[in-house]
């Protein structure tokens, strides 16, 4: 899934079959990103002809996708009609389950929320899959529009052509067949991917412009696991039956603090996740094990960010762990650039220099360095891989 480079947008005037669609693709990207736009502008940028311009406009103000905004400055003859995306309109439902909450909300082609509510996860797969399809049922109805779409994400392995998740290892769920069931209530189509995958495509798509011109990056999502995207040549890699990117189950080492989703103590992500930074601040300040469960990676971020010696040092000694694993990754693959995802970005300042440091000291001298950043998509980076997908196929996005 990659954003159309209007950089490259002259480049990419198809002159077969595809003219009509690439072209108006490459339409709807500039007023999304340049916005607001004229159509003389967008002429004049794309190289594409005035009146090929003027065509696709309507189309794309009869099919609801762009608005008129009112009438730009004059440069010495009638003032030009400006258009933006249209907001306001329903156009994606995300669903984002995690191993503790799930969110559904509603979105506009712009990536605005119009509405959003969360609820526990439950460990029981069909009490989940009635949950869900409910509640996407009952949003359906109330917005009744052409077009609307739905995108989950799952931290799991997802069949992408079919929708099915086959495994979430949390639960041991398996052959979980979501895309299909909402499929049948609503009627709509459905994008089901896994959740890292999704926030790396996020990344590309509503993330900084330096990322969407890197031609290889990787995202690694902490949460309850260690999850990671994979990104060649603006494609995600996703192996067989989706399993490429598994990082978070190589081996790390003998004896983690917590056991790992599948069960073992050797995993990157039974060293790297947020259940491992708990695990480590409540043995710093050697809380009983049963008030164990009043605390959760939240307090330990917050904590640290207020100062507390504690939370610091067990921030800094997860990060320690997920530049150790990082550190793999870049000597493997080489990317340009490597986006941290999840919670713990609040706190980078707290923990950015040791998570560098390890990060870098296995890279060969003479060998280029990646860009090491947090991720740009705030506290719900999952829930805006899931709505991410809609938006993306919208815009004509390759998958």
């Amino acid at each position: 899934m990659r954003k159309i480079s209007l950089h490259s947008a002259k480049s990419r005037i198809a002159r077969l079959n595809t003219i009509r669609d690439i072209n108006k693709q490459i339409v709807l990207n500039y007023v999304r990103d340049r916005s607001p736009i004229s159509r003389a502008e967008i002429a004049r940028q794309t190289e594409l002809h005035r009146s090929t311009v003027s065509v696709i406009v309507e189309e794309l103000l009869e099919e609801g996708l762009i608005v008129e905004i009112g009438a730009g400055i004059s440069t010495g003859g009638r003032r030009p009609t400006l258009y933006q995306l249209r907001t306001g309109t329903a156009t994606a439902i995300g669903i984002d389950l995690t191993p503790r909450t799930t969110t559904i909300a509603v979105a506009d082609l712009a990536g605005n929320f119009l509405e959003k509510e969360s609820f526990a996860t439950s460990p029981d797969q069909d009490f989940m899959m009635r949950q869900i399809v409910e509640r996407v049922v009952q949003l359906s109805e109330k917005y009744r529009e052409d077009g609307l779409e739905i995108g989950v994400t799952v931290p799991g392995l997802v069949e992408r052509d079919s929708g099915m998740v086959l495994h979430i290892p949390y639960y041991d769920w398996r052959e979980w067949d979501i895309a299909g069931a909402l499929h049948s209530a609503t009627g709509l189509h459905v994008e089901v991917e896994n959740d890292a995958n999704a926030t790396a495509l996020a990344e590309l798509w509503f993330g900084p412009e330096r990322i969407g011109k890197s031609n290889t990056f990787l995202l690694v999502l902490v949460g309850e696991g260690v999850g990671t995207g994979i990104v060649f040549d603006g494609q995600i890699y996703r192996g067989e039956k989706g399993s490429g990117g598994e990082f978070g189950h190589m081996i790390a080492g003998p004896e983690a603090p917590v056991e790992c989703s599948c069960g073992s103590k050797e995993c990157w992500e039974a060293y790297a996740s947020e259940k491992s930074l708990v695990e480590r601040y409540c043995r710093l300040v050697n809380l009983e094990q049963s008030k164990r469960r009043t605390i959760e990676a939240g307090n330990v971020i917050e904590l640290a960010l207020n100062g507390e010696p504690s939370a610091i040092k067990a921030l800094r000694e997860t990060a320690y762990y997920l530049g150790n694993g990082l550190s793999n990754l870049i000597v493997g693959l080489s990317p340009q650039t490597v986006v941290v995802s999840g919670r713990i970005t609040k706190a980078w300042q707290v923990f950015a220099d040791e998570l560098k440091r390890v990060t870098e000291r296995s890279i060969l001298a003479g060998l280029p360095r990646p860009v090491l950043m947090p991720s740009s998509l705030g506290d719900s980076p999952t829930l805006i891989g899931a709505y991410g997908l809609v938006l993306a196929r919208k815009f004509g996005l390759a998958s």
